[in-house]
């Protein structure tokens, strides 16, 4: 089956995350799914503006990296122009923690795990929230309970109840923090789920079901973008490229 569809793996940063493993079910799910698959382990994937915004799909599965502004603007034009960007994890949104374009464009950034590694916690779905999850039901994970600090704007799909592990939050009231989310960036599609720690996450039937319904919307906007922009003239993004202090 090919969809003619052409999506980009970047995987690196910290190794603790098993970014290489990771990278190669993404690129099992994508291309089981018919997309045309490019693997890279360097940021510099990302230097080639119009190469990007020629994609369907960016996955980043990069950790606790550094970016320069310019490839980060190459990532960030591209989303805006239609092209979907999806990750889990650190691999996404705790992948440059000093790039708040980044943050901005993923929806979210990685601020703590409280218990570490092993936290046994629920993953609530959020019933009705759209096709992405349908059919899913709750579920049970041991791993890293990520607390995030999470755009407004984010549409959230499914969240977990913290606290579970106690820690310096514990007395505030209780909170369900978003697990899985979805946003716009410009015309293209942001796609983010926190489960991912380690490769058996990943692999866990739910997450790759998660993943890959999650990767097929993303990329799915590209086309409704494309369409809209043959019937508008006025449908293009504004070209977003952030705050003249925002790196400094």
């Amino acid at each position: 089956m090919t969809t003619g569809q052409k999506a980009l793996i970047v995987w690196g940063g910290w190794l603790g995350h098993e970014p290489e493993q990771v990278a190669a079910i993404f690129r099992d799910v994508l291309e089981e799914e018919g997309f045309a698959v490019e693997v890279s382990d360097t940021l510099q994937a990302f230097s080639d503006a119009e190469k990007l915004k020629g994609l369907d799909l960016i996955v980043p599965v990069w950790t606790m990296g550094q970016i320069e502004q310019e490839l980060a603007r190459n990532v960030s034009m591209a989303v805006q122009s239609g092209v979907g960007i999806a990750g889990c994890h650190g691999g996404m949104c705790d992948a440059f923690r000093t790039n708040v374009d980044w943050q901005f464009m993923t929806g979210g950034q990685w601020v703590a795990h409280p218990g570490n590694d092993g936290v046994e916690y629920t993953v609530q779905i959020r019933q009705g929230s759209g096709p992405i999850l349908e059919g899913l039901s709750d579920f049970t994970v041991k791993s890293e309970q990520y607390y995030l600090h999470v755009d407004p704007a984010v549409e959230v799909l499914a969240t977990t109840r913290f606290p579970v592990a106690p820690g310096p939050h514990s007395l505030n009231k209780p909170v369900d923090m978003p697990v899985v989310w979805t946003k716009r960036w410009g015309v293209g599609r942001v796609y983010y789920c926190s489960l991912g720690h380690k490769v058996d996450i990943v692999d866990m039937p739910q997450v790759k079901l998660m993943m890959k319904r999650g990767f097929l919307w993303a990329a799915e906007g590209k086309r409704l973008a494309l369409e809209a922009a043959n019937h508008s003239a006025d449908s293009k993004a504004a070209g977003y490229t952030g705050m003249a202090d925002s790196q400094h």
